[in-house]
């Protein structure tokens, strides 16, 4: 049985962010990468995540924390991003587990296109709060 794709679409891993993370087709919107990234983030695939960041802002290495696991996503709103527009925000609340605790990150992140491939930037505003 497939399972389901972590950003929360209704559609299997592999019909949803499954593709873009083995690179068999990109974004074409801020949200639908923004949601692949959590779901990279999910299954902890750092190549993609360091694939889909700018390369001005991009870290050199990445290490996920082995003890937060992600438990869902929210996307509360989002402004231009579209497949007309070079540049968009999409604001969102992830939700996680960390020592048997939940917690949220919020943010408000921006994408931009590099090379006509969208890209996550930077952080807006937003961190991570417990509830």
């Amino acid at each position: 049985m497939a399972r389901s794709c972590p950003c929360g679409l209704d559609a299997t891993y592999d019909d949803c962010c499954g593709r873009l993370h083995q690179g068999r087709t990109s974004a074409n919107t801020a949200e639908q990468l923004m949601r692949s990234r959590y779901s990279a983030f999910v299954v902890g695939d750092v190549p993609y995540l360091l694939r889909s960041w700018h390369s001005s802002t991009r870290p050199v290495d990445l290490q996920l924390d082995p003890d937060l696991v992600w438990t869902g996503l929210e996307i509360l709103n989002t402004t231009d991003g579209s497949p007309f527009h070079t540049e968009g925000t999409v604001e969102f609340r992830a939700h996680y587990a960390l020592d048997g605790r939940p917690g949220h990150q919020q943010e408000n992140s921006h994408f931009t296109r590099e090379n006509g491939t969208w890209v996550y930037v930077d952080a807006l505003s937003g961190g991570a709060t417990g509830r």
